[in-house]
């Protein structure tokens, strides 16, 4: 009996001696962030809360539609064929706030097209000059585990 009651007492020292770290994933986002289409990009802005993690990152993607210029070798300049894109942004690992709570902006990054098929040759440049985007997806990670999903609509 007295080793049984020696080992229960090891067992629960060792337990508190090394605490678990906590790892609920609680993060999510407040009410209905917003997007609005910058020409070539896009910019989602909104606020999270319930953050508990040590760092968390916001991730926005959305399709679109590019229109494209096509420059020649001369300089002269030529409307290319839309193509289908996929825009993408991120605030990149933060630091978790003391409060959980974080107001965001995120934006993307002006999506790149090929310069061929888009343009008549490969000695052509293509220039993405639009984008006509369809919904964000934004993403809420907390030390890189998915807390929340969103989509929302771009005006």
């Amino acid at each position: 009996m007295k080793r049984y009651l020696l080992l229960l007492a090891a067992v629960a020292v060792a337990a508190l001696a090394f605490p678990s770290i906590a790892s609920a994933q609680n993060g999510h986002f407040v009410g209905t962030p917003t997007c609005t289409d910058e020409g070539t990009t896009f910019e989602c802005s909104g606020k999270v809360a319930g953050l508990g993690g040590t760092t968390f990152e916001i991730r926005s993607t959305a399709p679109g539609t590019a229109t494209v210029s096509c420059s020649n070798p001369a300089g002269n300049v030529a409307p290319g064929q839309a193509t289908s894109v996929t825009a993408a942004g991120s605030t990149g690992p933060l630091p978790t706030p003391t409060n959980g709570n974080y107001p965001f902006t995120v934006s993307s990054v002006t999506p790149t097209v090929p310069n061929f098929p888009t343009c008549p040759n490969r000695k052509w440049t293509a220039t993405v000059t639009d984008v006509a985007f369809g919904d964000v997806t934004l993403t809420l990670l907390e030390d890189g585990v998915v807390s929340d999903t969103i989509t929302v609509p771009v005006s």
